[in-house]
């Protein structure tokens, strides 16, 4: 396996400038102001958990980390700016060129970790022009690991932890850089392995995949099987596997007597058996699964056994894949039982074709014999939500005197009304071992303290709260980079690892497909206390006559 620099994405579109015009704008707007080195606190955070569930897991820390590591803007992209901006004097553009993140202190949920509507999964604290100019690429880093992650995890949730998923979206991604980021993040979401080379090479995300039908197409007799058909077997003697092949066969189609199978494919099977004798996984649809393709299947399979090596199975990839697959075991069991091979009920069976994370709870209730799921467009293009919905506000900035100004964003949509100030979070557990809520503090309060009784409210609706007396407490925010300094990040395989152990602590009915009971994101009572006073000052008062 490659050595791993982290998680890190290596992509060459992780900079300040890949942004938008607005930030810019914005930018010298501040400098006009005055208030540009100004320390600010921004935060990033979700108001909806996505795909209709009340869960997701966070994504991105590792391209955040480059990000901060890189951040800045080059000579020629000030030079581009100024053909945009013409009326902007160059003192601002000479500003620009200095600024960096240097300053900046910028707190991140653990990459794999459980995350909840309005909690801050990135805080940024730091000179205002700079935490503004990190706005669009956080959240273009963020939004779309989140949500493939939390993708994976709800498809692995959707097949339990006894099936195998490979990701193979990668020809129906958003472009390039999607279908790496898609690679990277199905597999810390909990997939096994990815179809994406690239994938393997930079990360050592594990690949694998078979072949595909034009392979099968290629050959129309058995005249094409390559070397006249021979083999060395396990012991490195030279046999006539074709030979072998064909005597299978024929005793395969005596205890079928309802198979026409196509002799095309069987010379594509032979041909790639002979390549790959101990990872031979036969691709069975292409003319017809049952009649041909399993039958085909099984004859190379034999063969293979008494030359000493061991096929892997089928895939299906069209047709009803529950059905099929039944029909698939019961022929490898009579063929098993026909010819003593033993070793056939180690055949594996792999699905693909369209598959989603409602066509798995289906095949589940139906019935099926399938052992791995090859999961492509609905996993990378997220079809059943493809967005996110991160954002990214102002929370605070530094007053004359040098205490910290709370702001608020009011609205009449109750979920978009802003958690003001400088917040960390914490995990509180009861004594069964599962979370129960999270509770998000000001900055400056007391951590929670085990055995201590603590009032947890709902933000905004004064009889919604609870008393919780926790048997353990975990904070969920660290400290990512600190003014150039950062911390060492965990590579993908450790991050997959607390991704399902994460998902596996939440209580069974929190994520349950179908009306999932929402997880309790609750405020301490200072919090609560600063928001409604910072509502009642800011929100209008309307004057009737």
């Amino acid at each position: 396996m490659p050595q791993l620099r982290d998680a890190s994405a290596f992509s060459p579109y992780i900079r300040a400038s890949h942004t938008d015009l607005y930030q810019i704008t914005m930018a010298y707007a501040y400098w006009k102001a005055g208030i540009h080195e100004r320390m600010a606190t921004y935060e990033l955070f979700f108001r909806k958990c996505p795909f209709g569930g009340e869960y997701a897991l966070f994504g991105g820390v590792a391209d955040v980390k480059q990000l901060l590591q890189t951040f800045g803007f080059t000579t020629d992209e000030i030079a581009y700016f100024k053909t945009q901006l013409p009326h902007i004097e160059d003192a601002f553009w000479d500003y620009l060129a200095t600024v960096g993140a240097s300053e900046m202190t910028v707190w991140t949920m653990s990459e794999g970790n459980l995350v909840f509507p309005r909690e801050p999964l990135v805080r940024v604290h730091g000179p205002q022009i700079v935490g503004q100019l990190l706005e669009t690429p956080l959240l273009n880093i963020c939004n779309y690991a989140s949500l493939v992650m939390t993708n994976a995890a709800r498809i692995r949730q959707a097949v339990g932890d006894d099936k195998k998923l490979l990701e193979g979206g990668l020809r129906r991604a958003q472009g390039p850089d999607g279908g790496l980021s898609a690679s990277r993040y199905a597999y810390m979401g909990g997939f096994n392995a990815s179809s994406n080379v690239l994938a393997g090479k930079l990360y050592g995300v594990p690949i694998g995949g078979t072949f595909a039908h034009a392979f099968v197409s290629s050959f129309q007799s058995l005249d094409q099987v390559p070397n006249s058909g021979m083999l060395k077997d396990k012991e490195g003697k030279e046999r006539n596997f074709l030979a072998k092949v064909k005597g299978c066969r024929d005793a395969l189609l005596a205890l079928f007597p309802f198979a026409d199978p196509h002799n095309g494919e069987l010379a594509a099977f032979i041909t790639y058996a002979m390549c790959y004798p101990d990872a031979f996984l036969a691709l069975v649809d292409t003319y017809d699964t049952l009649k041909s393709g399993v039958v085909n299947f099984l004859a190379v399979a034999m063969a293979l056994d008494d030359f000493g090596y061991q096929a892997k199975g089928i895939r299906l990839d069209s047709g009803d894949l529950a059905y099929l697959s039944r029909q698939a075991r019961q022929l490898f069991a009579k063929a098993a039982r026909e010819f003593l091979m033993n070793n056939f009920d180690q055949l594996k069976i792999t699905a693909s074709n369209d598959i989603n994370e409602d066509s798995l709870y289906s095949m589940a209730q139906q019935g099926h014999e399938i052992d791995t799921f090859l999961v492509g467009t609905n996993l990378v293009t997220c079809e059943k939500q493809p967005a996110f919905g991160g954002v990214y506000k102002l929370v605070s900035y530094e007053g004359a005197d040098g205490s910290e100004v709370p702001v608020m964003k009011i609205s009449q949509s109750m979920v978009k009304i802003l958690l003001s100030g400088s917040k960390n979070v914490y995990r509180l557990f009861l004594s069964d071992g599962f979370p129960v809520v999270d509770l998000i503090c000001c900055e400056d309060e007391k951590a929670p303290q085990i055995g201590v009784p603590i009032l947890c409210r709902h933000p905004f609706e004064e009889s919604k709260r609870v008393r919780v007396v926790p048997a353990r407490v975990e904070r969920l925010d660290q400290i990512l980079w600190d003014k150039g300094q950062t911390i060492e990040l965990p590579n993908i395989h450790v991050i997959r690892d607390r991704a399902l152990c994460q998902v596996a602590s939440l209580r069974e009915d929190h994520k349950r497909p179908l009306n999932p009971t929402p997880y309790k994101v609750t405020v301490s009572q200072k919090l609560y206390d600063l928001l409604h006073n910072l509502w009642q000052k800011n929100q209008p008062i309307e004057t009737l006559t």
